[in-house]
């Protein structure tokens, strides 16, 4: 980068938190601390969610899930307004009626206390091991691709986000929130408008559209049915499960909005996000997709880490290298014409030459992907631990190749932000979990307001502390953003399954939903091992479903034989 592009990104970065750190001052109190006072209003409760999801790994990964799959991972997101909708009718109103610092306090009062320590102990464990790839994924990627050092990067992604989230809690998080997504916004217009700008002149945008349909990138809607597709239609009805216990029983989400000023505040909060999600989620996708287009005019790079392509290109692998590269460009200029023909025919209604140069096209991309296939071989052969794949790439870099100077800079900044906005909520969820359901509830009852408060920011630093660990000897072998639904699908099941046991089956008590959910989690292990991990017989989407499903089935039958009266 520039010196003009690292002091953009070094001043945003230190306003932004400096800010935070100064508007909140920290808080006197565990209920301001945890709860920043109640006064979150609705569009902050809405915009503080979407930071919380929309972690750096959203803007690394999605645009090059598009640039290799095309627009089909939208429809995981095709049931979230559904998800909105049901939390907003039955999960807000228990939170505020109850006036809990967390969801699993909700569960002692209707359970016992075991069952509420089990379920804060899964949240803790899943949403433990996601802040520590929130932080490693953009780590990863920046340090890999820039040349900077792993550890320190990770470091100081960590540091920057534990600082303001210890210092001023829930309305630091909120804060900053809204300025980071006020950047990253920004970001994501700058870069579509400069990508429209990149689009050869030579075609029109509706020939460029038709170019990318060629390639099946615009296909949005998956009907046909596998198990191992993990997005299509019907993948995206399991996603809806996800979904609810995500944004329903997770605590660096249900954090977020029980801060709101009231009701109303956290629902037109969610109601926001459920409506924007989407469509942002496509947009992110769609910039994927021009992406690809201007990469089909303008020469790729044969593996999009260019600093593990100068490795080999300094190693007695370099010939065998070059060769690929050379291939590779030779079905670019062939490509070329393809697309000339292919518009050619789209113009004149020519039926028959349309499909065979879509044949043509499509034998290509075969091509090209095992070209690039064999460059990956060949860069196994130099370093076997060097990751070859590219995917989480491709976006950043086009961003630090072909955007001017300066805007790398606030771009770099945006990703920079992505990643500290998710870790600040996951350290303030993780901190009230420990210290309210394990620690107050469970070790201390009888501190005083200012012990607790003192106790919450010192385990959020002992969070942050133990991310930045897992980051530090974390590997990834997944596409980021999929690697993080994996995580959470493992756990999310058994959870979501207990909060429905909780408000729609009065008659289920504590022993039987309690030793159902244990049985429940350990199945789903079992099935995510030895069916997804070791060799993935179906998708990881399916995860959410068993788990909820199978935690209601053994409660209604073990109710019938355990004692139905409440253990504590």
């Amino acid at each position: 980068m520039s010196v003009l592009d690292w002091g953009i990104l070094i001043i945003t970065t230190i306003t932004i938190v400096a800010y935070g750190i100064w508007k909140t001052k920290g808080s006197k109190d565990i209920e301001g601390y945890l709860l920043g006072g109640n006064e979150a209003k609705w569009w902050t409760v809405g915009l503080s969610v979407m930071a919380t999801q929309a972690s750096a790994i959203t803007f690394l990964s999605t645009p090059g899930q598009a640039y290799n799959d095309g627009m089909g991972f939208a429809q995981f997101y095709l049931m979230l307004p559904v998800a909105m909708i049901i939390i907003c009718i039955t999960f807000i109103p228990m939170f505020y009626k109850l006036k809990v610092y967390t969801a699993y306090e909700f569960l002692e009062g209707r359970f016992d206390l075991k069952t509420r320590s089990f379920t804060a102990f899964l949240f803790l464990v899943q949403r433990g091991l996601a802040c520590g790839i929130t932080i490693y994924a953009p780590a990863l990627v920046l340090s890999s691709i820039m040349g900077w050092n792993l550890n320190l990067t990770t470091l100081i992604i960590g540091l920057i986000a534990i600082a303001y989230t210890v210092s001023g809690g829930t309305k630091a998080v909120h804060v900053t929130h809204k300025l980071q997504m006020t950047i990253i916004f920004i970001g994501l217009i700058i870069i579509f408008c400069l990508l429209m700008s990149y689009l050869p002149d030579e075609y029109s945008f509706r020939e460029v559209l038709q170019i990318a349909n060629a390639n099946e990138k615009l296909e949005v809607i998956d009907f046909s049915f596998n198990w191992k597709d993990r997005y299509n239609i019907w993948t995206s009805l399991a996603a809806v499960f996800l979904f609810l216990s995500y944004f329903g029983t997770d605590q660096s989400q249900v954090q977020r909005y029980i801060s709101g000023q009231s009701i109303r505040a956290s629902r037109l909060g969610l109601i926001m996000n459920g409506m924007l999600k989407l469509p942002l989620q496509f947009f992110i996708l769609f910039i994927g997709v021009l992406v690809f287009i201007f990469f089909q005019f303008t020469k790729p790079p044969i593996f999009f880490n260019e600093k593990v392509n100068e490795k080999i290109y300094a190693s007695e692998y370099a010939s065998d290298f070059k060769a690929s590269e050379q291939s590779l460009e030779t079905v670019f200029d062939t490509r070329q014409e393809l697309y000339k023909e292919y518009v050619i025919a789209k113009k004149t209604d020519d039926v028959n030459k349309i499909r065979s140069t879509q044949k043509l096209i499509a034998a290509s991309s075969a091509q090209e992907l095992q070209i690039r296939s064999d460059a990956k071989e060949i860069i196994k052969q130099y370093d076997s631990t060097i990751e070859t794949n590219d995917k989480d790439y491709i976006f950043l870099n086009f961003i630090l190749n072909y955007l001017p100077k300066g805007l790398v800079g606030l771009l770099i900044a945006m990703i920079f932000f992505a990643a500290m906005s998710s870790t600040a909520s996951e350290l303030n969820a993780l901190g009230s979990t420990t210290s309210i359901d394990i620690y107050k509830r469970s070790i201390n009852q009888n501190a005083s307001d200012a012990h607790y408060l003192k106790a919450s920011k010192l385990l959020t630093l002992m969070w942050g502390v133990f991310a930045m660990l897992f980051a530090a000897f974390g590997t990834l072998a997944e596409n980021l953003i999929q690697f993080v639904n994996i995580v959470g699908s493992v756990f999310y099941g058994t959870i979501l399954g207990i909060f429905l046991v909780a408000f729609y089956m009065k008659w289920i008590k504590a022993n039987a939903v309690f030793f159902a959910a244990v049985l429940a989690e350990l199945i789903v292990i079992y099935l995510w091992y030895n069916y997804i991990y070791v060799e993935e017989h179906f998708s990881f989407l399916w995860l959410n479903l068993i788990g909820t499903v199978v935690t209601i089935i053994f409660a209604s039958i073990l109710s019938l034989f355990l004692d139905k009266k409440i253990v504590n």
